[in-house]
């Protein structure tokens, strides 16, 4: 799992963004314990990707948001987009039996939108959205579910770690199991997530959904929700840690790299339906984020 640090205030968390490996899935596991790695300078952070974290044992804390959660067996939380995990100390979790599961939202299929407000209407990724929250939501495992959790987990690090043949398959369905049994707890703790708790931001995520194909700028999408752009510009960075075109950006690269994987079409006609008449604007832009060119990635991911 590779990630990039977003520069922030001094007086903000820090910011990071899943940096995506041609070629392999985002999807991530680890092991929650003892970290003798991590201090206390380990700073307060939050990504703009979601989380799991499990607990099949009793041990150790858990900080989020300005909360320290002592953890128990059974203990799961969802952790959004945006949602600040505390600065952590090596022994924070001495004693404790757990895995921490981090993905992209794009490895569940060309369907899924792009956009994190937009996910209050995905059947699986709808409790990863909670409007202002800052701290992830806490879920109880039935004791008679733990152990399955606990196999379920494992066998998703298996697949990701040995790579067998269908590792890719094995992968998605293990993730896509797990998410369904989140969506299940959660189902009767945040009955409210499909109805965002920002409809301003949600409505500006939805502008960008529709129109990111085309030129769209920040003025633009401020006269669709009927702003100034100003106070859009500083409403989202609070909120999401990242601004509007950048959001815009992150869209249209989700999109272009579907079109590099799963079709021959042209970079030239790849950048136009992403919203880069510019071909060259949209190679360079591409190379930024990626640090790689969109031909040398369509060919790197093509192995």
């Amino acid at each position: 799992m590779r990630t990039r640090r977003t520069p922030v205030r001094a007086d903000e968390p820090a910011t990071y963004t899943w940096q995506p490996v041609p070629g392999e899935l985002s999807v991530a596991v680890m092991t929650l314990g003892h970290d003798a790695d991590i201090n206390g300078a380990h700073e307060a952070h939050s990504h703009d990707f979601p989380g799991l974290a499990f607990f099949s044992g009793d041990g150790g804390i858990v900080r989020t948001g300005k909360q320290v959660r002592h953890v128990e067996a059974g203990d799961l939380f969802v952790i959004a987009p945006g949602d600040v995990m505390g600065q952590a100390h090596c022994d924070d979790l001495v004693g404790a039996q757990g895995w921490g599961v981090f993905f992209t939202a794009d490895v569940l299929g060309p369907e899924t939108p792009g956009a994190h407000l937009a996910w209050r209407t995905h059947p699986l990724l709808f409790p990863f959205v909670r409007g202002g929250a800052t701290d992830a939501l806490r879920l109880k495992v039935p004791p008679q579910d733990r152990s399955e959790w606990a196999a379920r987990v494992e066998a998703l690090r298996d697949e990701l770690t040995h790579r067998r043949e269908g590792y890719r398959e094995a992968v998605s369905a293990h993730l896509v199991l797990l998410l369904v049994g989140v969506s299940r707890l959660a189902a009767d703790v945040v009955g409210d997530l499909r109805e965002n708790a920002e409809p301003m931001l949600a409505e500006v995520f939805d502008v960008i959904e529709r129109r990111y194909p085309e030129p769209l700028s920040l003025r633009e999408v401020a006269e669709a929700v009927r702003i100034s752009p100003g106070h859009l510009t500083s409403t989202v960075r609070k909120r999401t840690g990242r601004t509007v075109q950048e959001w815009i950006t992150e869209r249209r690269m989700v999109q272009a790299r579907r079109l590099l994987g799963v079709t021959e079409l042209t970079i030239s006609d790849i950048g136009r339906q992403v919203g880069f008449p510019d071909a060259g604007y949209f190679a360079r832009t591409f190379g930024k984020v990626h640090g790689m060119s969109p031909t040398s990635w369509r060919r790197v991911n093509a192995r």
